[in-house]
C-alpha cells in the first residue's frame, strides 16, 4: 500500500454509484485513508449526514460535492472530486420530474455551498471539469485527476480470434434513460440474429429490459466477477447521455474490449473514434446497430482495436497513476496546513 504520511483521510460517501467504487479503491491502496459509505437514502434527510464519520479523527474529509458541505468540519481540509455533473439544462429531459426540481433547488444550493468550502476541487475528467466550473461559475480551479482502473485484475485472455457464429455484445449499467437503457432494444432490432446484447442491472440491481429472445440480463453482477463478464464479451456497447469518466469503458477497454458508445461528455477522452472502437450519434440507433454489425462480422477489426485500448489503458489509466496524483494532491493540502 501506498502511504499518505501521517495522514488520515476520511471519504463519506453514498454506496451504489460508480464514484463509491473509485474512493473504495483508492482505500485499497492508499494508507490511512478511509471510506464511511452511507445507504443514499440518507440524502433525503441531509441533518443525518452530519454524524457521518465523526468518530473518525480525519486531517482531510475527501468527498462528492453533492453533499460535502455536510461533512465540512472545522480546521479540517475539504477536498471535492466531480465524478459527474447532471444539474444542468441539457440533462433535463433525461431526469425524472422530481430529480429536476431537486436538481435546481436544494442539491444546486448544495453543492454550491460545497465548492465553496472546499481547499481543492477536483474532477475525473475535461469534459466534468470544464462544465462544473462553467455551470457554477466557479473561480477556483478544478485539477483533472482521471479515474483509473486496476489492469491487473481487468486484463484481457488469449481468444480465439476466429470467425464467430454468435457474437455477445455487453451493456453494463443501470437501467436508466442517462445510460441509455431505453435504446438497447431498438438497437437489437436491427441487428442480425447472430448477435445478442447481455445486460446488467447496474449498481443498484433493479429494472429487467423487455422480454426478447437475444436479451441475456445477467442481473447484478458481484465487482470482483466483472473482469471475467467482460472477458466473455466480443465487445462494450454504451449508448449512454453523459459520462463524467465511466469505469465501465475503461474496465472494457482494459479487458481487451471494443467499444462503442455516445459521442458525448468525456467519452471521446477515453475512445478514440475508429482507434479503439466507435463514437455514435446520441440516440442514433441506426448508428449503433451499423457499427456493432460491422464489428461482429470483422474479428480482426474487434483483436485489433481491443489491443488498442488495452495498450491505452496501460499508458494512461491505471490505477496505480490515479492513486499517486491523489497521494500528490493530499500531500499538498496537508503541507499548506
Amino acid at each position: 500500500m501506498l502511504e499518505a504520511k501521517t495522514a488520515k483521510i476520511l471519504s463519506p460517501i453514498a454506496k451504489g454509484n460508480g464514484a463509491y467504487i473509485v474512493h473504495k479503491n483508492i482505500e485499497s491502496l492508499l494508507c490511512g485513508y478511509k471510506v464511511e459509505g452511507y445507504s443514499p437514502l440518507l440524502t433525503l434527510f441531509p441533518a443525518s449526514l452530519f454524524s457521518i464519520g465523526r468518530k473518525f479523527k480525519a486531517s482531510i474529509i475527501h468527498t462528492t460535492p453533492d453533499y460535502a458541505c455536510f461533512h465540512k468540519r472545522k480546521g479540517v481540509p475539504l477536498v471535492t472530486t466531480f465524478h459527474n455533473y447532471v444539474l444542468d439544462d441539457y440533462m433535463r429531459p433525461y431526469s425524472s420530474f422530481l430529480q429536476k426540481i431537486h436538481y435546481q433547488t436544494d442539491l444546486k444550493w448544495f453543492t454550491k455551498m460545497s465548492v465553496r468550502f472546499a481547499d481543492e476541487i477536483t474532477a475525473v475528467s475535461k469534459f466534468t471539469a470544464d462544465l462544473s466550473k462553467r455551470e457554477l461559475g466557479l473561480r477556483k480551479d478544478i485539477r483533472v485527476i482521471y479515474n483509473g482502473v486496476d489492469e491487473a485484475v481487468f486484463r484481457p485472455i488469449k481468444k480465439n480470434w476466429t470467425k464467430k457464429k454468435k457474437i455477445k455484445v455487453l451493456f453494463s449499467g443501470n437501467l436508466t434513460t442517462r445510460k441509455g437503457a431505453h435504446w438497447l432494444l431498438p438497437i437489437l432490432e436491427k441487428l442480425p440474429s447472430n448477435i445478442s446484447i447481455m445486460y446488467t442491472s447496474g449498481l443498484r440491481g433493479a429494472g429487467e429490459l423487455a422480454n426478447h429472445s437475444r436479451f441475456l440480463n445477467v442481473g447484478k453482477v458481484p465487482y470482483a466477477e466483472m473482469p471475467e463478464l467482460y472477458r466473455s464479451a466480443d465487445m462494450l456497447l454504451s449508448p449512454t447521455v453523459r459520462e463524467g469518466l465511466p469505469l465501465a469503458v475503461m474496465e472494457a477497454m482494459a479487458c481487451g474490449l471494443p467499444v462503442i458508445a455516445t459521442n458525448c461528455s468525456s467519452l471521446p477522452e477515453l475512445i478514440e473514434d475508429g482507434e479503439g472502437g466507435f463514437l455514435c450519434g446520441l440516440g442514433d440507433v441506426d448508428d449503433f446497430a451499423d457499427k456493432i454489425s460491422l464489428l461482429a462480422g470483422d474479428y480482426q477489426l474487434r483483436k485489433e482495436m481491443g489491443e488498442y485500448n488495452r495498450e491505452k489503458v496501460e499508458r494512461e489509466f491505471t490505477l496505480g497513476r490515479m492513486i499517486s496524483e491523489y497521494q500528490q494532491l493530499f500531500a499538498k493540502v496537508l503541507q499548506r496546513g
